[in-house]
C-alpha cells in the first residue's frame, strides 16, 4: 500500500514565504531599531544635555556678573534641580577658579575621585550611558576673554569648571531624516528578501516542476506513443493535479484511439499493435451477413443497437486466452493465444456461428426480433494474420460457406482478384482523365530557392484523393498499361511547363527509352515546345541497363535538344561510377535510403560524402531526395550536395499558374 504524502500547495508555499519574509524583516527592524535607539541616545541625548549644560552655565554666568557669592550660586543650582525631579545638576570648580576663590570641599573630593570629572577638566566632554535608561553628562566650562575679568588667574581656553547633568532617557527625540531612511531601508530589504525567497521557492516548487512537466509532455509527443504516462511525482498539489489530469486525458485519448466508440471493445488499431509483436496466435474475423440490408430496413440507430447486442453476446462466448475486438463496420475479431490444433478452432467457430444464428436480437425498441447469420475467416501463425484472415473471410463469402481457414492458395486467388480490380481502376482513370502530374520543388542548397521541379504521376480516385504510384504502377506494368501512363505524364508535363521559367525532371525507365512510341512522342514535344533546355530526364531503371548501347544512343540524341540527364536512386542497383562516366550524366539523385537517416547514420554520411566528392571531380551536380527535416537538410548541405528535394521544402502539388 502506498504511503500518502502530505502535499504542498501554492497557497501554503506563498503563506510560508510571506511568514519567513515577515519574520526576517521584523527581526531586522527590531535589531536596527535597537541600533538606532543606541545611536540616538549617544547623539541626541548628548546634544540635549549639552544645550541644558550651556543654559545652566549662562544662568550661573549672569548671576556671577551681578556679584553673587557661592551660596547664591548653589541656590540657583538647587532651584534648577527642583524644575524636574528626575534631573540632577551638579557644578564643580576647577583648580584655576580655586586660586581666585575659596575651594569647596565637595568639589575637591570629586576632582580627586571622579574620573569623568577629571576627564572633563581636561577639556573633554564625557557622556556615560547607564543601562540605556539614564545618561550622565559632563560639560567642561571653557574660559573666554570676558571671563578673565573675574578669574584673573585664568587664561583663555582654561577649564573653569564642570557641569554634570544626570537624567533619564524619556521621550527621546529622533531625527526625521533617520526615521525616513530607516523606513526606506526597511522597505528595500523587505523587498529584496521577499524577491529572493519567492525566486528560490518558486523556482523549486513552480518553475522546475513545470519545466519537468513540459519536458515529459514533449517526450511523449515526440515519441508519438500515447501509451506513455507522466510518472513524475511532485509534492506540489497543483503540479500533481496537472499531472493527474494530463494522464487522465491521455487515458481518454488512448481509450478512444484503441477502442471502438460504439461497443467500447478494442479496435483494429489495438489488434494491429498486438499482432506487430509477431507471436504465434490464431485470429478469427467474424462478419455479419447482409448487415447493410438490416441498416437500410431498420435504420442506422437500430443497426448500432444490433452491433452492441452482438458484442455483448460474443463476450459471453469467450474462452480463456481470447480477446474480442470490434473491427470496422460489421466485423469482429477474436484473437487466441493458445496453441491448440486448428481443428479445435474450427469446432469453436462452428459452435459460435450456430449459437449466433439461434440468438434473438431485439429491434424496434424490443417490439420485434431478428436472427443473424455470420461468416468467419481464420488464420494462424505469427505474421500477416489480419491480411490472411481477411482473405479467408472473403473466400468464405464467395464460396457461401460459414468459415474458411486460410491457406496459401487463397493468396494467389486474392492477388489475381486485386490485379483485376486495379486493372479496371487504371483503365477507368485513363478513360476519365484521372491520371495527373504533380510537381515537387527541387531547391538550391545554398540559396534555398526553387531551381526546378520533378514531375510525379498520381491517380485521382472517385473521391478526388491522390493515389500514390506505389499502389498501381507495378500492376500497370503487369497489365501492359504502363507506357500509356508514361505518355500521359509526358504530355501533361510539357503542357504545364511550356510557359514556365523553371526546369522540370521527367522520370523515364529503360523500358520507356527502348519504346519507339515514347521516344517519338518526346521528340515531337521537344520540337513543338522548344523547351529542351529546361527538361531533365531521370533514368529510374534499378535492375541494370542490359541495352547500354541503346540507352547511350538515346542520351546522345536527346541532348541535341538541349536536354540534360539525371540518374535516379543513385546508390542502388546499376547506379555505379562506371555507368556515370560512360553515360555522361548531368545530375546524380542520391537515393532516399542514403538520405533519410543521414543526420544520425555515419555510414550513410560517408557513402553520400564519397558520391558527392566523385561527382564534383567530374562536374556532375548532386541532388538529395527525401529531405524531410531541417537536420537532414543541414547535413546534406554541409556535405556539399548541390540541390535538395523533399517534404521539408514542399510536397508534390499541381503547378501554380503565374
Amino acid at each position: 500500500m502506498k504511503s500518502v504524502n502530505k502535499k504542498n500547495s501554492y497557497t501554503k508555499i506563498t503563506a510560508k514565504i510571506m511568514s519567513i519574509t515577515l519574520i526576517v524583516t521584523l527581526t531586522f527592524a527590531y535589531l536596527y531599531g535597537e541600533y538606532l535607539k543606541s545611536e540616538s541616545i549617544k547623539k541626541l541625548s548628548k546634544s540635549d544635555a549639552k544645550q541644558t549644560s550651556q543654559l545652566v552655565f549662562e544662568s550661573l554666568y549672569s548671576a556671577m556678573e551681578k556679584g553673587w557669592n557661592k551660596e547664591e550660586l548653589e541656590n540657583i543650582v538647587h532651584r534648577l534641580n527642583k524644575v524636574n525631579k528626575d534631573l540632577k545638576i551638579s557644578v564643580y570648580r576647577s583648580e584655576v577658579v580655586v586660586k581666585d576663590y575659596d575651594d569647596i570641599p565637595r568639589d575637591k573630593e570629586v576632582r580627586e575621585s571622579d574620573i569623568s570629572v577629571q576627564t572633563a577638566l581636561k577639556n573633554n566632554e564625557v557622556l556615560n550611558i547607564l543601562d540605556n535608561e539614564n545618561i550622565d553628562y559632563y560639560y567642561p566650562i571653557i574660559a573666554k576673554e570676558n571671563c578673565l575679568k573675574c578669574h584673573v588667574s585664568a587664561k583663555v581656553d582654561d577649564v573653569l569648571g564642570v557641569i554634570n547633568i544626570l537624567y533619564p532617557v524619556v521621550d527621546l527625540k529622533v531625527s526625521l531624516n533617520e526615521m525616513i531612511n530607516f523606513f526606506i531601508y526597511f522597505f528595500i530589504i523587505f523587498t529584496v528578501i521577499l524577491f529572493l525567497i519567492l525566486f528560490i521557492e518558486f523556482d523549486k516548487y513552480l518553475l522546475k516542476p513545470i519545466k519537468n512537466f513540459v519536458k515529459n509532455i514533449n517526450g511523449i509527443s515526440q515519441s508519438n506513443d500515447i501509451t506513455k504516462r507522466i510518472d513524475l511525482i511532485d509534492d506540489v498539489e497543483e503540479i500533481s493535479s496537472m499531472q493527474e489530469v494530463f494522464n487522465k486525458m491521455l487515458d481518454s485519448i488512448e481509450f478512444q484511439f484503441f477502442n471502438d466508440h460504439l461497443t467500447k471493445l478494442p479496435n483494429r488499431r489495438r489488434l494491429i499493435e498486438i499482432l506487430e509483436k509477431r507471436e504465434n496466435k490464431v485470429l478469427m474475423i467474424i462478419n455479419i451477413d447482409k448487415f447493410q440490408e438490416l441498416n437500410d430496413l431498420y435504420g442506422h440507430n437500430e443497426g448500432d443497437n444490433i452491433l452492441m447486442e452482438l458484442a455483448e453476446f460474443l463476450k459471453t462466448q469467450l474462452v480463456d486466452n481470447a480477446i474480442l475486438f470490434k473491427l470496422h463496420s460489421d466485423e469482429y475479431g477474436l484473437l487466441f493465444s493458445n496453441n491448440d490444433e486448428i481443428e479445435y478452432f474450427e469446432k469453436y467457430i462452428q459452435v459460435l456461428i450456430s449459437s449466433i444464428a439461434k440468438e434473438k436480437f431485439d429491434v424496434d425498441n424490443g417490439k420485434s426480433n431478428i436472427f443473424l447469420n455470420c461468416t468467419a475467416g481464420i488464420a494462424h501463425g505469427s505474421t500477416l494474420l489480419l491480411t490472411n484472415s481477411d482473405i479467408a473471410l472473403k473466400q468464405a463469402k464467395k464460396r457461401k460457406v460459414n468459415y474458411l481457414v486460410y491457406n496459401q492458395s487463397m493468396q494467389v486467388e486474392h492477388q489475381y482478384e486485386q490485379n483485376l480490380q486495379w486493372a479496371r481502376k487504371i483503365k477507368d482513370a485513363i478513360k476519365e482523365d484521372r491520371i495527373v502530374s504533380l510537381f515537387q520543388p527541387i531547391v538550391d542548397c545554398k540559396t534555398e530557392k526553387i531551381m526546378k521541379y520533378e514531375s510525379l504521376i498520381r491517380m485521382v480516385d472517385e473521391n478526388g484523393e491522390y493515389i500514390s504510384p506505389m499502389y498501381f504502377l507495378d500492376l500497370a506494368k503487369k497489365n501492359k498499361l504502363y507506357h500509356e501512363l508514361t505518355k500521359i505524364v509526358i504530355k501533361k508535363t510539357f503542357d504545364a511547363f511550356f510557359h514556365s521559367t523553371h526546369k522540370v525532371s521527367l522520370n523515364l525507365s529503360v523500358d520507356d527509352i527502348l519504346n519507339p512510341e515514347i521516344v517519338e512522342l518526346l521528340k515531337e514535344k521537344l520540337i513543338e515546345t522548344n523547351i529542351g533546355s529546361r527538361i531533365v530526364f531521370e533514368i529510374i531503371e534499378s535492375e541494370g541497363i542490359e541495352n547500354f548501347e541503346n540507352v547511350m544512343e538515346f542520351i546522345v540524341d536527346i541532348k541535341k535538344f538541349g536536354c540534360q540527364i539525371s540518374i535516379d536512386d543513385f546508390g542502388t542497383g546499376y547506379s555505379n561510377f562506371e555507368y556515370l562516366m560512360k553515360l555522361k550524366v548531368d545530375y546524380i539523385k542520391i537515393d532516399a535510403s542514403m538520405i533519410k537517416n543521414i543526420d544520425t547514420n555515419n555510414e550513410s554520411e560517408m557513402i553520400t560524402e564519397t558520391i558527392v566528392d566523385f561527382a564534383k571531380k567530374f562536374g556532375i551536380k548532386t541532388i538529395a531526395e527525401f529531405v524531410y527535416s531541417k537536420s537532414v537538410f543541414e547535413k546534406v548541405n554541409a556535405l556539399g550536395v548541390d540541390y535538395a528535394q523533399g517534404y521539408y521544402f514542399g510536397k508534390p502539388e499541381p503547378l501554380k499558374k503565374k
